[in-house]
């Protein structure tokens, strides 16, 4: 054979092996796998919750993309990061299942980025002021923790809502859980910013229905001192930030750093997860080291003059009237139900103080636990009108909670 012929030969066999060695690679950067969702209850869910942990599925590359089948129905999903690391920890969908159903749901994965958007079904923000009262979107903010913003933040911390309702977390030492509520489904925040105008309100926004004052408003994770609920402190540092802006859902992390509290020294985060057409939301306490003996405590605000329903199982609610903040004049009174719902492995009894109606919590050698809490206004058109509804509903609500769809892995 010639010296051309051996080269073309040998040119040839390099290209096939680059060939093959880039086909590899890319079959490698993908991947289909199934799961199975299983309604275990007699009533029809919607907007279930599905979670996907990356890391379970022992990847051997870096997913940047994803695609989720219903069948031959694609389904909006989204990847989340939620370390900071900037590679995707959790793939999340909402998926709607039958009664007593079982489906199969198909997902390819892919390391290649994709331009494919969903439309919004939640949104977020947080928002600095600056010196003129412009109000500049940020995406997380950490202070010392002798440090005060809570009036530098438009809203006071976090915002953010499904259709259904809106939530926010103040950016100080009680770290509480204030609601807004609305006449009408749709978003809101974005343009009222949580404080309508009297133009946006003729327009039927809704607003904010609580004064939650010092109380734990809604769920807030407190500490107890024997007597009441206490806040957050001292810490070194505190952090807010919003891991994921939607379009399925929002993820706001809360991070107490050092705080000293009852002979420990906690690193805390309590995550919010709020998920399309949904008016609950998720609560996720993470710990760095294993709790000892260490008693916490949370609930729902004793409103003035409010009636409260308990479980004496983790499931505690109230109803009650209120004027919801210090301008009365431009504010009618507002009424508003609240309810949380937490496993029973963690209770440790209820006790109330004079503004909150709470459960008491202890979680030894736990570095994670998970609460739900869910509240409704008056005014809603497609809400609850009286105690006995909303006492009614938290109930079906509970056990909903405590029933989700189970999750598989098929391959």
């Amino acid at each position: 054979m010639s010296l051309l012929g051996k080269y073309i030969k040998q040119t040839g066999l390099f290209v096939c092996l680059c060939l093959i060695s880039i086909s590899a690679l890319a079959q490698a950067g993908s991947k289909r796998i199934r799961i199975e969702v299983v309604n275990p209850t007699e009533k029809k869910k919607l907007y279930e919750p599905v979670v996907i942990k990356l890391p379970d599925l022992s990847l051997d590359f870096t997913v940047r993309s994803a695609i989720v089948w219903d069948g031959d129905t694609e389904i909006p999903s989204q990847l989340d990061d939620l370390t900071g690391d900037r590679r995707a920890d959790e793939l999340a969908f909402v998926l709607d299942v039958p009664a007593g159903a079982t489906k199969t749901i198909t997902i390819d994965l892919s390391a290649e980025k994709t331009t494919r958007e969903y439309p919004a079904q939640v949104y977020a923000e947080m928002l600095v002021s600056d010196k003129n009262g412009k109000h500049v979107p940020i995406t997380s903010l950490t202070i010392p923790g002798t440090s005060n913003i809570y009036n530098q933040l438009h809203h006071h911390g976090p915002a953010f809502e499904s259709e259904l309702v809106a939530y926010r977390i103040y950016f100080d030492q009680k770290q509480t859980v204030d609601i807004y509520g609305k006449f009408n489904k749709g978003f809101e925040i974005e343009e009222s910013q949580f404080y309508p105008t009297d133009e946006q309100l003729a327009r039927g926004f809704g607003d904010d229905v609580l004064r939650v004052s010092g109380s734990c408003g809604l769920g807030t994770f407190k500490g107890w001192n024997g007597e009441k609920a206490i806040h957050i402190q001292p810490v070194s540092s505190r952090s807010e930030t919003i891991r994921a802006y939607g379009p399925v859902r929002t993820v706001v992390d809360v991070i107490a750093n050092d705080w000293e509290y009852q002979g420990s020294v906690l690193q805390m985060t309590t995550r919010y997860i709020l998920y399309a057409g949904h008016r609950d939301c998720e609560v996720q306490l993470f710990f760095e080291e294993p709790l000892q003996q260490e008693i916490f405590c949370t609930g729902v605000q004793n409103i003035k003059g409010s009636d409260s329903f308990s479980d004496q199982k983790g499931l505690i609610g109230c109803w009650g009237t209120d004027w919801p903040v210090n301008d009365t004049i431009k504010y009618a009174k507002e009424t508003v139900g609240l309810a949380v719902s937490l496993p029973e492995n963690i209770l440790a009894g209820e006790a109330n103080d004079k503004v909150n109606y709470l459960y008491l919590i202890q979680a030894p050698r736990q570095t994670q636990f998970n609460y739900h809490i869910t509240f409704t206004s008056m005014k809603e058109t497609f809400g609850y009108k009286t105690k006995e509804e909303w006492f009614a509903y938290i109930q079906e609500w509970k056990k909903e909670v405590v029933n989700p769809c189970r999750v598989t892995i098929l391959e």
